[in-house]
């Protein structure tokens, strides 16, 4: 049997009642894929409610191990390494003695792994764990049911829905971001002291795994190819992300220049009355958020939205949610989008305000490390794809490009012909690099590229002090940034924005994006004298 698509799973009589925490969970047979974060979350809420859990995990150490000591406790069970090797082999273990009602998957695992195949071969449903903590809620009208205002696109989703959440405390509310921002949404949940409101930020992945979740607004903020393995395609990618509009009550809010965004809107089942919402950064149309000179604008939710709009800020209230280097479009864009469903669920303006001023992003998120003799350098490593970072170089001109690492497969000259014009130029990293070199070559002839040298036989990049003597032995990745950033320094000039926007994953180099970005900044400080800029650390 072929994997189903997203959203896509069998019912039975045993699960079709599960609907809410009032249904009978007792005495359910689950198999839990995965003791992460989701997993875990998963297991200790369903051995709480009476249901008989599996956990399965081919990792067996010590943060697994100590996890799985926690659930015993519970009466959970457990097979961990080896031990899982049948079940992830496509074995589908018994629980109790007898086939699973259930399998909840964390986010991560693809459709056809072959636990998940298995499960879908002899009709067992397969939840994901959002899937699961949207029918562990309240029964409907209950006063603990926090309604979900929930945001996935390709880039953007964790600064969208923590730019919401402070939106929502700002209006006096109880709320949490929470999904794949890195809380699991059933810590929210089940918490005993009930949210008025939730955050929720939903990956591709997520809602692959999700049928019934109905957010009462719901926003796609923009789609480009990404994970594309793992759904089998960009029809199936962007299916997936759809289906974050399927049963919304108020608002289904989309991005005016990404229009596959607005026709997810159109595809979408929703409750008569939702409305489509559109985010702009030109000026708005009723119905729209959008710019008015320097003003963020409000026509959709508004009495006299023909003749009038709500101020909901300024650009300069996004300075600091830019990391100290001006308002960055895709930020802007990620402010309105979050505007628009606090604004559905009735924040005033005033409180939307507040929080865009009060906002500060993570790290490694178009951050100001320094600025010295008139060259100032961001650092953006969590620009992991050629999505974001086109986001990243629109905020900048001209620029000098840090880019390269792991490329996956992408192609990236849609990238540099858009920005070529921009580019001082180009300083490469990492050990898959000859993706983004030949784009450069196609594109940017006349752009200067100089790489850091590397070892073709090491693990990670060996640094030459020159192309004629022997490389040194393989550095850290301090050291890599070291010589990105001395190369970079020698070819900016004043005026000049040094960004950090690699465009590929980091796992070649460094240990994650944020240790890219940390390794950067320390190598920036350090030819700087450390003197911070705003967003430095």
């Amino acid at each position: 049997m072929s994997p189903l698509g997203p959203g896509e799973q069998p019912v039975t009589a045993r699960t079709a009642p599960l609907v809410d925490a009032g249904a009978e969970w007792a005495g359910l047979r689950v198999v839990v894929a995965g003791v992460g974060a989701s997993g875990f979350a998963a297991a200790d809420a369903l051995a709480q409610r009476g249901a008989r859990v599996l956990v399965v995990d081919a990792r067996d150490g010590a943060e697994e191990r100590e996890k799985v000591r926690v659930l015993d406790v519970m009466d959970v069970r457990a097979l961990l390494g080896d031990d899982a090797a049948a079940a992830l082999g496509g074995d589908l273990p018994r629980v109790d003695g007898a086939a699973p009602d259930l399998v909840v998957t964390s986010p991560g695992w693809r459709p056809t792994a072959p636990l998940l195949a298995a499960a879908t071969a002899a009709g067992v449903p397969v939840w994901g764990d959002v899937e699961l903590a949207w029918r562990l809620q309240p029964p409907p009208g209950s006063p603990g049911r926090a309604p979900w205002l929930a945001i996935t696109g390709t880039n953007g989703k964790t600064t969208t829905t923590r730019m919401l959440a402070a939106m929502l405390s700002a209006a006096g509310l109880r709320t949490a971001a929470v999904g794949n921002v890195g809380t699991p949404v059933l810590h929210a949940v089940v918490d005993p002291q009930p949210y008025d409101v939730l955050a929720v930020e939903l990956s591709s992945y997520q809602l692959h795994w999700s049928s019934s979740v109905a957010a009462q607004s719901a926003a796609v903020l923009n789609l480009a190819p990404d994970h594309l393995d793992w759904h089998g395609g960009m029809e199936a990618y962007a299916a997936a992300k759809g289906r974050v509009y399927e049963g919304v009550e108020r608002a289904c809010v989309y991005n005016v220049a990404d229009p596959v965004t607005e026709r997810l809107v159109r595809e979408a089942d929703v409750v008569d009355g939702a409305r489509a919402v559109g985010v702009t950064l030109g000026v708005p149309s009723v119905g729209m958020l959008g710019v008015v000179e320097d003003v963020l604008a409000d026509r959709a939710f508004v009495a006299e939205r023909s003749s009038s709009a709500a101020e909901l800020g300024t650009l300069e209230d996004l300075l600091a949610a830019s990391g100290g280097t001006g308002p960055a479009p895709h930020v802007v864009e990620d402010a309105l989008a979050a505007a628009a469903l606090a604004r559905s669920h009735g924040v005033p303006p005033a409180a939307v305000r507040d929080a865009l001023r009060g906002y500060r992003p993570d790290a490694h998120r178009i951050a100001l490390v320094a600025e010295e003799d008139g060259v100032r350098w961001v650092d953006d490593s969590k620009a992991t794809n050629a999505h974001a970072a086109s986001a990243s170089l629109t905020a900048f001109d001209p620029v000098v490009w840090v880019a390269g690492g792991l490329a996956k497969g992408a192609s990236f000259d849609e990238l540099v012909a858009r920005h070529a014009h921009r580019l001082r130029g180009v300083v490469l990293v990492g050990l898959d690099r000859e993706p983004l070199r030949s784009a450069l070559r196609r594109h940017a002839p006349e752009v200067p590229v100089v790489e850091v040298e590397q070892s073709q036989d090491a693990g990670v990049a060996q640094l030459a002090a020159s192309p004629t003597t022997a490389p040194t032995a393989a550095p850290t990745g301090r050291a890599v940034m070291d010589r990105a950033v001395a190369l970079a320094g020698d070819l900016a000039r004043p005026g000049d924005v040094v960004l950090l926007a690699p465009a590929c994953a980091s796992m070649d180099q460094f240990t994650d994006y944020g240790a890219r970005g940390d390794a950067f900044a320390a190598a920036v400080l350090a030819r700087t004298g450390g003197a911070d800029g705003p967003g430095g650390r």
